[in-house]
């Protein structure tokens, strides 16, 4: 039985700073493929250009966001951030101007305690108004706060993490500059939607930099989750998601990150009807014609920037689910889902249940072409650890 197409509800709590994200952030975050080490200036520029020459910045992917790598391993004597000598040696001012020269904007990780993930004592805490000043000084436009570590005594609490993540935030908006404030705790809060723009709901995702992106749990790394363990703690939280806060699911695992052809475009359909902040996490330099043909779908992508909320699982059976998102146009984007990783299985949608009367036009959005006008209920076979990405009309 359906279990109700759209929540409803909306988060309450005021928005946060301008209104900057009226539908959710699109961009590239450079750690799902290049990580920690393999991150420099050089390679960020070649980026910038990529995401202009593919098309990726006139699609919408917009912010271009530097993660783990772009920092010393220390701070400065008056605790301010330094860049990796080596591989920053001209700082992250020219490459903020270089994007934005190029229409593109540009974003930082850094973190809010007392060291980064890798142990390096560079964090954030007892500095803020320092690191958030030198951002603003960069020309920065979005900011990933990692949590990472807390060194001191009694580590991480709940209280300590809602502290610095508010004291960010009012420190972001007392600057007047237009900056996305991406909270990034590992899950979901409460009042991450009063003092964010887009805050992650689960541990990260596996991905290239960790041995291999997986659809499912066949293989689970340690703290590293599968696309679908990802979309199903997202799908727990949807109802808080609204335009000026969208739930962040982590970055995408497109491209030959370990998922086949058609389990990447289930990734995609899935973030897309979750209106998840598109965030690919990629080499834009190195695109396949079958990752292109995914990542600038214009319907998909179009679906993913309707700011109605965030479309949820409105069925689960065995193998098989249904993902829905209604659309501001009276339009129903939907996802039949095969799990399933040998069997084709016919996949049945009861279109009344979706309050759809009458005839309705459907339309396959990978394959960008009408199926037919359908009343009553529409099946279709799906091929195993495959899905259908449907635009009901």
């Amino acid at each position: 039985m359906l279990q109700g197409l759209i929540v409803g509800q909306l988060y309450s709590q005021s928005l946060p700073f301008k209104d900057l994200a009226g539908t959710p952030p699109m961009g590239w975050n450079s750690w799902n493929w290049f990580g920690k080490r393999d991150i420099n200036e050089q390679l960020v520029r070649e980026v910038i250009d990529a995401m202009v020459s593919t098309g990726l910045r006139d699609a919408g992917y917009r912010y271009v966001v530097i993660d783990g790598g772009w920092r010393d391993a220390k701070l400065g004597p008056n605790g301010e951030l330094l860049c990796h000598p080596l591989k920053f040696p001209n700082g992250i001012k020219p490459l903020a101007d270089y994007a934005h020269d190029r229409g593109l904007k540009l974003g930082l990780h850094t973190v809010p305690g007392t060291h980064d993930c890798g142990g390096d004592p560079v964090g954030g805490y007892g500095h803020e108004e320092v690191h958030i000043g030198q951002f603003v000084d960069w020309g920065i436009d979005f900011i990933k706060l990692d949590r990472c570590q807390y060194r001191d005594e009694g580590g991480w609490t709940e209280e300590l993490i809602r502290e610095l993540y508010t004291k960010w935030s009012e420190l972001i908006q007392a600057t007047g500059r237009d900056i996305i404030f991406n909270i990034s705790a590992y899950q979901f809060r409460e009042w991450n939607p009063g003092i964010s723009h887009m805050s992650r709901t689960t541990l990260d995702i596996s991905a290239k930099v960790t041995g291999g992106a997986n659809f499912v749990d066949e293989k689970p790394v340690k703290n590293f989750l599968s696309v679908m363990t990802i979309a199903e703690q997202n799908n727990e939280v949807a109802q808080y998601a609204r335009p000026g806060y969208w739930n962040d699911p982590d970055m995408m695992v497109t491209g030959e990150q370990g998922l086949t052809l058609e389990e990447q475009k289930a990734h995609f359909a899935l973030w897309c009807i979750m209106s998840s902040p598109l965030f690919l996490g990629n080499d834009p330099r190195n695109m396949t014609p079958e990752e292109k043909d995914i990542v600038l779908n214009e319907t998909a992508i179009g679906i993913n920037q309707d700011p109605t909320g965030q479309g949820t699982c409105i069925h689960r059976q065995g193998d098989t689910e249904i993902w829905a998102k209604k659309l501001s146009n009276g339009k129903t984007a939907v996802l039949l889902l095969n799990r399933n990783p040998d069997e084709r299985v016919s996949i049945s949608l009861n279109l009344p249940d979706m309050g759809i009367t009458g005839k309705a036009r459907i339309y396959d959005v990978y394959a960008r072409k009408d199926l037919g006008t359908f009343s009553g209920k529409f099946s279709q076979h799906v091929s195993p650890r495959s899905g259908l990405f449907i635009l009901i009309e």
